[in-house]
């Protein structure tokens, strides 16, 4: 274990959210809930102003809705989040080879190996410019940990939320553990806590006091050393810079149960499709087709095809996970449906679908077509015309977002990022000046004057500061670390 706190964790604050009301002004200090809208939708994102209610991410939305009726809800633009976490990638890109992105808005920087950390003020100031880099170059903010490991990097960076920064020097890691929840160490999930409150154990300390046999009893070998071993703050774990994909998948979880067999059909043909769009885009094929099918009382079923070589080509997949849906009984209804891809490589055998065609045709007999409907034919989706959250212009009014839709009128709010709260005005949801648009920069660079951060004064950039404060203290907005 390294003797020096230059393992970063970043971990952007309520990245979603901030996202959304660093895009739009009037959302900006107020509740703000990003997840699926529908009746089993589940929060993905809730901004710090709505935690205060309890809303947080995973809850189902009903629930959030109970808890802060007064709240934004918003659908999701994974696209916008996606071009924003490749921005501030790049960053820790500039810092390191070693990068490990754990989701959109974390990962891990190893800073000795960029040759820019190689003791605790180093590390420090490091933290302090990329979260610096970071704001100025999406109007964001992200909290840092830095320690000797990943394990208390991340513990580091929880402590430092939001919009700060913590060091956990090395000498102080077990004063700093011991009083923490056990659910503090990874792979402490809620039925391992249970099962060690059960067994007297609430605080990192007293696992260390129970001992590494009385683990292995209560949680088996594995699980038993590793935890005691993390309770001793002993994690070897390198930052890795690529983690190699073990599978491709996407999948869809319907608001109304679908119960049309034919629907059924397009749904996995339409996700097989998407599912073939991520692999290319990639560079990857696959040999293993998957079909997950979730029904109506909550049983999921997953059926997998074994090709006899690595494909990308959308035909195959279409063919392959119809073939997989044909022994899958939906009469009761089907409530999410997926397709996958796993025995991932970086070549396609070109001519499979023409070898499966040759196969089918000398064995079984004809084999059932599954054309995929024209756009205009296909069932209409969950997914509203116009999704709460989601950008929109107008020809007369300009960019503005849909405040919501409903009863043939939609509601927009006409705002940009470096605007002032705009104006809100109703249409049909049919007007002709209406139309989706593309989410505006959340950063501005003019010619003369630099990045401009929307909604924020002159000291929404910092600069690194002339002395550090030492371990434990936060750095950043000008106060001290605070959590969730």
């Amino acid at each position: 274990m390294r003797t020096s706190p230059t393992i970063l964790h970043l971990d952007m604050d309520a990245f979603y959210a901030s996202v959304e009301q660093a895009s739009k002004p009037s959302l900006r200090g107020k509740a703000v809930v990003v997840g699926g809208l529908g009746p089993r939708g589940v929060v993905a994102t809730a901004s710090y102003e709505a935690r205060v209610f309890g809303v947080h991410s995973a809850m189902p939305m009903g629930q959030a809705r109970r808890l802060a009726p007064n709240a934004a809800y918003l659908v999701p633009r994974f696209t916008l989040y996606k071009s924003i976490s490749e921005r501030v990638m790049e960053l820790l890109r500039a810092l390191s080879p070693l990068v490990e992105p754990l989701s959109l808005d974390e990962a891990f920087v190893d800073l000795e190996a960029g040759g820019v950390a190689w003791d605790e003020r180093s590390a420090r100031l490091a933290g302090v410019k990329l979260r610096a880099d970071i704001r100025a170059a999406t109007g964001l903010t992200g909290s840092v940990g830095l320690a000797a490991s990943k394990m208390l990097a991340k513990i580091a960076s929880e402590e430092a939320k939001p919009d700060g920064l913590v060091v956990i020097e090395p000498g102080t890691e077990r004063a700093m553990l011991g009083p923490m929840s056990v659910r503090t160490l990874p792979g402490v999930g809620p039925a391992t806590g249970d099962h060690l409150r059960r067994a007297g154990i609430t605080t990192v300390e007293e696992i260390v006091e129970a001992g590494e046999d009385e683990l292995v009893r209560l949680l088996g070998k594995a699980h038993g050393h590793g935890l005691y071993a993390m309770a001793l703050a002993r994690d070897d774990r390198p930052v890795v810079a690529e983690r190699e994909a073990k599978s491709v998948s996407v999948e869809d979880t319907y608001d109304v149960d679908i119960h049309d067999r034919t629907r059924v059909g397009l749904e996995v043909q339409r996700l097989a499709e998407r599912c073939v769009r991520r692999l290319r885009g990639a560079g990857l094929s696959g040999r293993t087709i998957v079909l997950k099918v979730r029904r109506y009382d909550f049983s999921t079923l997953t059926r997998s095809e074994t090709l006899r070589g690595p494909t990308d080509d959308p035909a195959v997949v279409r063919e392959a996970a119809a073939r997989l849906l044909d022994s899958v009984d939906t009469t009761g209804g089907v409530r999410l449906l997926g397709v996958g891809v796993s025995g991932l490589a970086d070549y396609t055998q070109e001519d499979l679908f023409a070898q499966a065609a040759g196969e089918r045709a000398v064995g079984e007999g004809p084999v059932e077509e599954h054309p995929v409907a024209p756009a205009e034919e296909r069932p209409p989706l969950a997914e509203r015309r116009w999704p709460a959250g989601h950008d929109v212009r107008h020809a007369e009014f300009g960019h503005g977002w849909v405040q919501g839709s409903g009863l043939g009128r939609v509601t927009v709010r006409f705002e940009t990022p470096d605007s002032g709260p705009g104006r809100v005005r109703t249409f049909r949801v049919d007007d002709p000046d209406l139309e989706a648009a593309d989410p505006l920069p959340l950063v501005l660079r003019g010619p003369q004057q630099g990045d401009r951060v929307p909604g924020a004064g002159p000291q929404a950039v910092s600069s690194v500061p002339a002395s550090l404060p030492n371990s434990w203290s936060g750095s950043g907005g000008g106060a001290a670390t605070s959590r969730p």
